[in-house]
């Protein structure tokens, strides 16, 4: 799964539309805006249609805010 579209951001908590790389299907969801989310987390992500992960294919979007910035 990868990040299609962020729908809301709440500080570093997010709604955001993630994306199968193999089959297409799109689920809404939360999220995190850290490092280990981006990096570990979303390439991890099994899609619930047809049990693929992105895995090391996955290419992780920038944070909003830089790691270790407290808002």
């Amino acid at each position: 799964m990868k990040i299609k579209e962020i729908k809301s951001q709440n500080r570093r908590d997010f709604r955001a539309i993630y994306l199968c790389d193999y089959c297409g299907h799109e689920v809404e969801k939360s999220g995190y805006d850290d490092a280990y989310f981006h990096n570990t987390v979303i390439p991890e992500m099994v899609c619930e249609k047809c049990g693929k992960t992105a895995g090391e294919k996955y290419c992780p979007l920038s944070m909003k805010y830089p790691e270790g910035y407290q808002i």
